[in-house]
């Protein structure tokens, strides 16, 4: 029989969902993983009481076997915080808490105790108020921590277009991944350079078959500007960049479409057979993607040592120890997380 991974969960913004998104977790848990929340034990025990969820809290050091997953009772690596935390109300005291939880779940993954992580959704804002300049957001963060020169951002959601669209012929899994990320707008142009659209294709080619099992994955490639840059007229990036860049990528075997306009990209005609879509910026191929599945899609970062996934919402204060919060993402998270990572243990 095959032994379930076990995965490092991160709980995120004390403030926020996240705590109680664990506790909700663990009352049923996802099949095929072992979770690992990365947190404060009285926090989660508070949140889950408050919710009326009765839980069994174990703390375990890094160093112990984790045991099977049970209905009710939540495994935790414990991080204390350092402010108490009330639902709604940020507290820049809890920042470098929240850092540690990541830290701590990173240094399981790399130690071998953990062989993914999830995370919770953390608040930057809160994070760049207490002092930490620069900090830009899980993704990068994992960047640096692990010290990979390039991380891929990519959202999955599996099933949701057929239920949203009758007679859909596209993939049944939706994977937009992004060659930019939290940028503003105005500087995404100069961040599309030849070299670092490379990478990141090649990255999402590599992963896409280290993490999928695809053998030759298929990825639509979007353009920059409207209608692909209508042959240089409403834009050159297409001619003098994305264009060269597939062009070389393809001579290495590299399956890839485009640039194509992504206002008809995502269509079934042009998502046939895709198993991939790579979106310039943000805001390009995201809305696409939580329009179709919000709430049953996860945050995937690919180019890591690891698995890395993500729930696709933020820390919803307002409904923080209301009862209300959906665990549907961090299910989807968790189990393709435990995808994955089976995957990896599997080579």
């Amino acid at each position: 029989m095959s032994v379930s991974p076990v995965l490092a969960l991160t709980t995120g913004e004390p403030a926020g969902i996240g705590p109680e998104l664990a506790a909700m977790l663990a009352v049923a848990p996802v099949a095929g993983s072992r979770v690992v929340a990365v947190g404060d034990p009285e926090l989660l025990a508070e949140r889950a009481a408050r919710l009326g969820l009765a839980l069994e809290i174990v703390e375990l050091a890094q160093h112990e076997a984790v045991p099977a997953a049970a209905p009710g009772r939540l495994l935790v690596w414990p991080v204390a915080l350092r402010a108490p935390a009330r639902p709604g109300v940020l507290n820049t005291a809890n920042a470098d808490y929240v850092l540690e939880t990541l830290d701590v779940a990173i240094a399981a993954c790399r130690d071998g105790h953990a062989a993914g992580m999830v995370t919770a959704p953390l608040h930057k804002g809160v994070i760049l108020d207490a002092g930490h300049a620069g900090f830009r957001g899980h993704t990068e963060y994992l960047r640096d921590a692990c010290g990979v020169e390039e991380v891929v951002m990519m959202l999955a959601t599996d099933s949701a277009l057929h239920a949203l669209r009758p007679g859909w012929r596209g993939p049944a899994a939706l994977r937009v991944a992004l060659a930019t990320t939290h940028l503003p707008l105005r500087e995404v142009a100069d961040a599309i350079t030849g070299e670092s659209l490379t990478r990141v294709l090649r990255i999402l080619d590599i992963d896409l078959k280290r993490w999928y099992g695809l053998t030759a994955p298929r990825i639509a490639v979007c353009g920059l500007n409207p209608h692909a840059g209508e042959g240089g007229h409403l834009g050159r990036e297409e001619l003098e960049v994305i264009e060269p860049v597939l062009a070389a990528l393809r001579a290495e075997g590299l399956r890839l479409d485009g640039p194509l306009p992504a206002d008809t990209l995502f269509t079934p005609r042009h998502l046939e057979g895709v198993d991939a879509v790579l979106a310039m910026y943000h805001d390009q191929g995201l809305p696409v993607l939580k329009y179709a599945g919000f709430g049953s899609a996860a945050n995937i970062t690919l180019g890591l040592p690891f698995p890395r996934t993500s729930v696709d919402h933020g820390t919803a204060l307002d409904l923080a120890g209301s009862g209300r919060a959906d665990p549907g993402s961090l299910r989807v998270a968790v189990a393709l997380a435990a995808q994955m990572a089976s995957r990896s243990i599997i080579q």
